[in-house]
Formats: structure tokens, C-alpha cells, sequence
């Protein structure tokens, strides 16, 4: 696998992969994962391409990364991930069946977020058998929401009933973050 020196910013790789997910007409959700200051593996969602629900930024690197060969699960114990959103409640648990070690996510994920928007999925004391992770948010929050906000103004050709957005605009003005 080749990998990608980053030094300690992943955001060009992170930002391709994030409107990769917005030319191809997905939810604009873009990720890397890094181990030792190289990124290992990125992916971006692929729900509508694959017409598959569980094809989320991460579940496509996660896969790209054992598909290599180099690595077993084990890797992701000392990664860390980038990812433009929040992740959702299903990807923040798998993330913790696999150990991850801390994520950073660019903006909230008010609907369905597992590490800290709707629930706490990623340090919740219930869940013992797998071990907690951190997770922070508001790395490149502000073009994170922008994306998103472009992608649903617009018209989703893979709709089942498309609706008509002609009279929708782009809100351009981003609320502070919150603080926890």
C-alpha cells in the first residue's frame, strides 16, 4: 500500500475525499484514517452508487485498509480518523468494536450522531466489552457544513420522489460551535 506523508496536517486528502463524495452526488462525507503520521486508508460515502446504506466514508476505508493485506483489525487500535462528520450511530460503533484509538470530526451530526450530537455511543460505560475513544469536533467545521449545505440545496437525482429545490438557498452564515 502506498502510503501519504502528511506531517501533522491530513486536510488535502481529507477535503478530496469529502467533495469526491459531493462530485459523485452522495452525502458529502469524506475520511482518513492515520497511523504514525501516514495515512493508511481514505474513502468517502458510496450509498447511492452502491445502493447500499451501509456504504459510509468509513466502512470504505476500513474495508480498503484489511482488503490490503498489510493490516489486520488490530491496526485500527492505533489510528486515529479524520472525518468530515460526526460519525453516525452504526459507523461510531463499529469504530469501537475495532478499537480506534481517538476521531476528529469536522462538524456535528444532529440526526443521527453516536460520539456525542444525539448519543454517546463512542465512551458510553455500558458498552465494556469494547474499550472507549475520544472523539473531537470542529476540525474544518466550517467547510464541512458549507459542503453539506450545497449537497441538499441541490437537486438529488437518485431521490425515489425528487423534489423541486429551484426556490432553496444557500445559507452561507455558520452558527458559533457549541460547547459541551
Amino acid at each position: 500500500m502506498k502510503y501519504i506523508q502528511y506531517g501533522n496536517n491530513p486536510s488535502q486528502i481529507y477535503a478530496r475525499s469529502f467533495k469526491s463524495s459531493y462530485d459523485n452526488h452522495e452525502v458529502p462525507v469524506g475520511c482518513v484514517f492515520v497511523l504514525d503520521d501516514k495515512i493508511i486508508g481514505s474513502g468517502r460515502n458510496r450509498t447511492n452508487e452502491t445502493l447500499n446504506g451501509t456504504r459510509h466514508a468509513e466502512f470504505e476505508a476500513i474495508d480498503l485498509i484489511l482488503s490490503s493485506g498489510e493490516y489486520t483489525s488490530e491496526v485500527f487500535k492505533r489510528c486515529v480518523l479524520y472525518v468530515t462528520v460526526e460519525p453516525c450511530v452504526m459507523c461510531t460503533y463499529a469504530l469501537r468494536q475495532l478499537g480506534i484509538k481517538r476521531v476528529v470530526y469536522g462538524c456535528a451530526n444532529e440526526r443521527f450522531g453516536g460520539a456525542g450530537s444525539v448519543f454517546d455511543i463512542h465512551q458510553d460505560p455500558k458498552l465494556k466489552l469494547h474499550p472507549a475513544y475520544t472523539c473531537e469536533g470542529g476540525y474544518y467545521r466550517e467547510e464541512a457544513i458549507l459542503l453539506l449545505r450545497k449537497f441538499y440545496v441541490r437537486e438529488n437525482e437518485n431521490a425515489p420522489i425528487p423534489k423541486r429545490k429551484h426556490q432553496r438557498i444557500l445559507k452561507t452564515e455558520i452558527a458559533p460551535m457549541k460547547n459541551n
